[in-house]
């Protein structure tokens, strides 16, 4: 849906432009920037600083006053300046940009932030412009030192997809938070404010966020995000809590992301179909599933990842919603030629699996 507003984007600003043509001869290079997590990381993360006096006054009222709450202190490190914002950005653009578009949508245990520049607090706060941050990318590509999907994929996050949510946001109005088209009414539960979870890309997620105040977008979307839709989870719950535990996290970027591409509760004003995956998704982006409780091999038994369970459980019981459409098609065909007695299982599985989630057990 974003996608023509984005190209007209490019247009008006004229990043990445030869001409009235896309540079590198394609609008999208997504398709290249799904690439698994690497072996190894070549950066040691976005530029961290020092908190200066007036900082480490405002933690020590934090600490005082909202002591017992979720999140840490001990490891504050944004930039507070404007002069400091400038000096991450020219670190991600030197250090990372050049492997960001290949490595965007990975995930490894040991290391939370891979290529990604960690720019959106300073960009959404006001610290930097769009103009700035776009044209020190697209600057990058021209002289060589990135390449196209690179430059492209983080630009297209800003123009594009930043730009679109912001205008859903103010379009759509005030009830957008409230919106719930898949009556999904079941209880934040309690490991995304750190309880026990046994699902490990779950807790790594819920734990970065936890001690960094961030986690990139497929953090965001596919585990956390994915969870939660795949178990009915409350999308105001939902919206409240990213909204709560993020350094980036303001209303009109916040929302839209939560309420329409996470939790699909606007009915398909952002996204033209609900991003749910199971485990196999996890397991080909990152290496969580190798150090996990459960096997994303398995589809039924004690040990079934729960993503697994819970992916047809959705599908199942939303049928009447999206078997029609288009884009997933395939997924009700495949489910539709599991043997019967398979589909009858996975189903009272996932519903004991949800038992035991209402229950407050750990899963």
């Amino acid at each position: 849906r974003m996608e023509y507003f984005y190209r007209e984007m490019r247009r008006k600003t004229g990043l990445l432009m030869e001409g009235d043509q896309p540079a590198g001869g394609k609008w999208n290079f997504d398709h290249d920037n799904r690439k698994a997590a690497p072996e190894d990381v070549t950066v040691d993360g976005p530029l961290r600083f020092d908190p200066d006096a007036t900082t480490r006054e405002v933690l020590e009222l934090v600490q005082a006053r909202f002591g017992d709450n979720f999140g840490t202190l001990e490891l504050f490190w944004f930039a507070t300046t404007r002069a400091e914002a400038l000096q991450a950005l020219d670190h991600f653009i030197t250090n990372a940009l050049p492997r960001f578009g290949d490595y965007q949508d990975a995930m490894l245990n040991e290391n939370e932030f891979l290529y990604h520049a960690i720019l959106s607090p300073y960009l959404n706060i006001g610290l930097l412009n769009v103009t700035e941050i776009c044209e020190a990318a697209a600057d990058a590509y021209a002289a060589g030192h990135a390449p196209i999907n690179a430059a492209e994929g983080f630009i297209r996050q800003i123009i594009g997809w930043r730009e679109y949510v912001r205008g859903i946001y103010f379009l759509e109005g005030p009830d957008y938070t409230a919106r719930n088209i898949l009556g999904h009414d079941r209880d934040l539960p309690w490991f995304y404010w750190g309880g026990e979870t046994r699902m490990n890309c779950v807790a790594k997620a819920v734990g970065q966020t936890r001690t960094q105040a961030y986690a990139h977008h497929i953090q965001r979307l596919m585990v956390t995000g994915n969870f939660a839709l795949l178990a009915g989870i409350d999308p105001a719950q939902v919206h409240e809590w990213y909204l709560a535990v993020y350094a980036d996290a303001f209303e009109w970027v916040e929302a839209p992301n939560t309420i329409g591409m996470s939790q699909f509760a606007d009915g398909g004003v952002i996204a033209s179909k609900p991003y749910v995956s199971s485990g196999a998704y996890i397991n080909r982006m990152s290496d969580h599933c190798k150090s996990c409780h459960y096997s994303v091999s398995a589809k039924t038994g004690d040990t079934a990842c729960p993503f697994n369970l819970l992916y047809w459980h959705f599908l199942d019981r939303h049928r009447d919603r999206f078997s029609n459409n288009p884009r997933m098609g395939n997924m009700y065909r495949t489910w539709d030629r599991m043997d019967a007695d398979k589909r009858k299982t996975v189903l009272a599985e996932g519903d004991a699996l949800l038992a035991r989630l209402d229950a407050g057990e750990v899963i």
